[in-house]
């Protein structure tokens, strides 16, 4: 998953003449130094001696400020990447993007070059299935800004331009550095610490996080969190990338654990393969397509039930972990393949197809996906686990659980599962006497909903005639879980211009308690007819840890037995489900 931390200070074109195209002309960029220069050895302060990534980065920064474009671009890519990047910084439309109005640049960044995959083509970019395409993702520190360009390298183009506001992409490897050595060289770290700790005992330092009252809340930061974990504690060292500088330290409780006690091999080429296609699968009246995304867990596309169109899509697009409710500081999480991504936690086996069991019997199957950490179960490592379930009788269940450990024993996982209906139809929410239907795009939380006497809160009624009402999770469907308290999000589908159809950055911040998770953003205002429209659901769960014997929840020990270490894992599942209504 990582790549090697190497600096340049101008992009090489490495083997371009083998791409068989003419090279474009090059825009005059600003790429990251492999190192401190020697010459600057004797003008840097004492204090950049002991920085001194950060002051690369920073005197990197400060030269694309004055390039053009004002971008600073990311180096050691291979030929084809490169010449993606150089395209979409080429761009005519993109250059008003990367400057305010008077022509004051902006601070841009090319987090990102990555191939094009399946389970990121749409409507816009239905050409890449014939042509290579790779996406450049540019984040603008000023606005909180990422501008996705889709660019086929093929006949060297843009193909399209995604401007998201309020967005920030997976962070490069050298961004991660510096969050490491800002945190590891604080001074605020060292005292609480009672020690200065070197920068490669830092955990989770690429995952983005927040905290209140600063400006990683306010102003919407890129902020991070390298995390220390000492003894039965974990020291998060909050630092605020777009000020490049610590803003806080916290502390949470993490227990105490053996080792870890599996060895897991990371990018396994069993598990690559399910990366770079799709794979169609046909069972038991079930037909779709399956692959792994690059950071929104394992997707499912083109479902249908006896020949019935049922889901667009379905997948997991972030794990929200909110530590401390008061604090609000947290993790957001991404889940995906093990290459060309910079997910935090990663699949480390391929997907797999297991039966479903009620009552001794068999009733359907189920596609699943674990994506682990490599030292869980030791503290502030995850392990998370995603199944689609499919059953004779046509009912369906996208679950989710997290099976800890985490990083604290206070958490609150927010997983957000985006689910794209095929047909055109309406979605009615039962209001404890009628079915109401949704006319327009709204949101409703478990506190307002009410339950049908079927148990359903929800019903859809499609076009094609078919009908089905959604449960939340409320601890009724056998396997532990203790209630979802789940958002529920009904938006419009706009293919045009992807509201997350193709593969997703991190979207909302990690410890927001209320409705405020992301998919609100897809709400247009004023919010757009839905009645008999293609129709996205957005289900967050919110799931409370606990560590307390007898009573563990999304929470996971390694405990001697005959004298090794085994896991002992209590997780916990959520995640609606879908059940057909014949006849009405």
């Amino acid at each position: 998953m990582r790549r090697s931390v190497c600096y340049q200070l101008i992009v090489l074109l490495l083997g371009l003449s083998a791409c068989g195209t003419k090279p474009a002309q090059h825009p005059t960029t600003t790429s990251i130094p492999a190192e401190t220069p020697a010459i600057l050895a004797a003008a840097v302060t004492p204090e950049a001696r002991d920085y001194p990534l950060l002051t690369a980065y920073q005197q990197a920064v400060d030269a694309a400020l004055t390039a053009k474009p004002p971008v600073l671009t990311l180096a050691s890519l291979d030929s084809q990447q490169a010449m993606a990047q150089i395209v979409a910084l080429n761009e005519p439309k993109l250059q008003s993007q990367f400057v305010e109005q008077n022509g004051i640049p902006f601070r841009n960044e090319v987090f990102g070059v990555v191939p094009v995959r399946e389970s990121d083509i749409i409507e816009a970019t239905a050409q890449c299935l014939q042509v290579s395409c790779y996406r450049v993702e540019i984040y603008n520190f000023a606005l909180n800004l990422t501008l996705a360009v889709t660019v086929d390298i093929s006949n060297q183009k843009v193909i399209v331009v995604e401007r998201l506001a309020n967005s920030q992409p997976d962070i490069p490897e050298h961004l991660t550095a510096v969050a490491r050595e800002i945190a590891s060289n604080a001074a605020e770290v060292e005292q609480a610490l009672g020690y200065q700790p070197s920068s490669d005992q830092a955990v989770m330092a690429n995952t983005k996080t927040s905290l209140n009252a600063t400006r990683c809340e306010r102003s919407l930061h890129l902020c991070v969190a390298p995390t220390f974990v000492d003894g039965e504690r974990a020291l998060w060292a909050i630092v605020d990338l777009t000020d490049t500088r610590l803003v806080g330290v916290r502390w949470t409780n993490v227990g105490a654990t053996g080792p870890a006690v599996t060895e897991k091999g990371m990018q396994n080429e069993a598990v690559l393969k399910y990366c770079d296609h799709t794979t169609r699968l046909e069972r038991d009246g079930w037909a779709f397509d399956y692959m792994l995304t690059s950071s929104d867990g394992l997707r499912i596309s083109e479902v249908s039930y006896q020949g019935k169109p049922l889901f667009k899509s379905a997948k997991l697009v972030d794990w929200h972990v909110n530590y401390s409710e008061r604090d609000g500081f947290g993790y957001s999480d991404a889940v995906g393949c093990p290459y060309f991504s910079q997910a935090a936690v990663i699949a480390v086996e391929p997907p797999m197809i297991g039966e479903l069991i009620e009552n001794d019997q068999v009733v359907g199957f189920q596609l699943v996906q674990e994506f682990w950490s490599e030292l869980w179960p030791e503290p502030c490592n995850y392990y998370y686990e995603q199944a689609f379930q499919f059953y004779f009788d046509g009912r369906f269940r996208p679950a989710i659980a997290s099976v800890g450990r985490g990083c604290g024993d206070d958490g609150t996982y927010r997983p957000v599962t985006r689910i794209s209906l095929a047909d055109t139809g309406t979605i009615s929410a039962w209001d404890g006497s009628q079915w109401q239907s949704w006319e327009t795009e709204q949101w409703q939380g478990a506190d307002t909903r009410q339950i049908h006497p079927d148990g359903a809160e929800y019903r859809l009624d499609f076009a094609n005639g078919g009908s089905y009402s959604i449960a939340t999770g409320r601890g009724q469907f056998g396997d532990g879980g203790r209630g979802d308290q789940a958002f529920l999000y009904a938006t419009l589908d706009h293919p045009e211009r992807d509201e997350g159809e193709s593969d997703m950055v991190t979207i909302g911040p990690c410890c927001n308690t209320d409705a405020n998770q992301g998919p609100e953003q897809f709400i247009d205002n004023p919010a757009e007819t839905i009645s008999n429209q293609h129709i996205v659901l957005w289900y967050v769960a919110q799931l409370k840890n606990d560590d307390t014997p007898g009573s563990q929840y999304c929470w996971a020990e390694s405990v001697l037995r005959r004298g090794v270490y085994v896991p002992e894992e209590y997780p916990c599942w959520s995640g609606p489900l879908f059940r057909p209504e014949r006849g009405k």
